[in-house]
């Protein structure tokens, strides 16, 4: 019987004015897409301004949902990660999620799991400071918040009849370990809060909890802007965390992006191999789709992807399916960044320049014709 597979995308839940915390960063009350509309080709040869072919749409509104949820099953897309926050004592850029994609008339179509993107908020998203690294809000969060926090999650997401599980357990991704034992104080107390979270699954009803880490190189650096400082050896804290799986979130994170997309290719599967000889736990693999965030910058930026066609996406989905077949014991997911993260050029979303392109390069892969 032919294997279906989990491809999860990744959503950056910034393209809606419903928060008004992010007024700070983009005045007009559009979300990040006053970035989009505002860029421009920085150096010849680059690919842009592009524009959205669904237009600048709120995507917390459950009607414009509907429709991305009907193009992204239709490709082969089953799952969204949504990036979750916490800042200031309360969630942050819930509106995408909570009154677009789970108002959907038609959300049963698909599963969701969340991301806790608990990396510092820095003025990054705010174009008019780009390159200024101040932090507004930090991502660390103690003990005592940190259970504020899981509770929530328990309570409002992890029981819901399409959130995502593996083994019936709700999956919950962390991104950041370094902000993460910061905050709770080091290996130990971060393993102790962690069990506590698995206990109040439990105690909720739940058959236990999937706790999945991203995973970035041994050695990776902050190149995106947003991302902090490494200062562990990650398999090793990863194996002591107790993780119960992990996957990737962006190739810039472990793989030197700055060459053709064919180049990169190699390295990655390098990577996932040596993830498998190195580390305890299952490992998903990841597609990235590119990287250039000259958008949110007003210098010019010579650290991105070239060569990102449809064609090498198609060949990406290939490679991070016959890794998934290989490995028949594990669930058959796949990781994606990302359904719309337009200003780090890493994107499912249709676009004036190669259209429906790389949605087609997910169902040619896929979808069974």
């Amino acid at each position: 019987m032919e294997r279906t597979y989990d491809v999860a995308a990744y959503i950056w839940p910034a393209y809606t004015g419903r928060e008004p915390r992010t007024h700070i960063f983009w005045p007009e009350k559009g979300g990040e897409w006053e970035t989009v509309r505002k860029a421009t080709a920085k150096f010849e040869g680059h690919n842009w301004p592009r524009k959205p072919l669904w237009g600048y749409v709120d995507e917390a509104d459950p009607y414009v949902m509907e429709m991305q949820i009907n193009a992204a099953t239709d490709h082969g897309v089953n799952v969204f990660i949504y990036d979750w926050y916490w800042f200031d004592k309360r969630p942050f850029l819930e509106q995408c999620l909570n009154d677009g994609f789970l108002k959907a008339r038609n959300n049963d179509k698909m599963k969701f799991y969340l991301m806790w993107a608990n990396h510092d908020a820095n003025v990054t998203w705010d174009i008019r400071n780009s390159g200024d690294s101040t932090v507004i809000w930090e991502g660390k969060q103690d003990r005592a918040e940190f259970e504020r926090i899981c509770r929530r999650l328990i309570e409002k997401y992890f029981k819901l009849p399409n959130y995502y599980t593996i083994d019936d357990k709700p999956v919950f991704m962390i991104y950041d370990l370094s902000n993460l034992m910061d905050g709770l104080g080091g290996v130990q107390a971060t393993r102790e809060a962690l069990d506590w979270f698995r206990e109040q699954a439990v105690l909720a009803g739940l058959p236990g909890l999937h706790l999945q880490c991203t995973l970035w190189g041994e050695d990776a650096v902050n190149v995106s802007g947003v991302d902090g400082e490494r200062n562990f050896t990650q398999k090793d804290v990863v194996a002591q965390l107790g993780f119960d799986s992990g996957s990737h979130y962006q190739y810039v994170h472990f793989a030197n992006i700055k060459r053709p997309y064919a180049e990169i290719m190699p390295d990655v599967e390098a990577e996932w191999a040596r993830i498998d000889r190195e580390y305890s736990i299952p490992f998903f693999p990841h597609i990235s789709v590119g990287w250039d965030n000259n958008p949110r910058f007003r210098q010019t930026l010579d650290y991105l992807t070239t060569g990102n066609t449809p064609d090498e996406i198609r060949r990406a989905c290939e490679l991070a399916k016959q890794y998934a077949d290989a490995h028949p014991e594990r669930p058959p997911l796949i990781t994606v960044n990302s359904w719309n993260e337009w200003t780090e050029t890493s994107y499912l979303q249709p676009d004036t320049l190669y259209g429906y392109g790389y949605l087609e390069a997910f169902r040619d892969v896929f979808v069974k014709q």
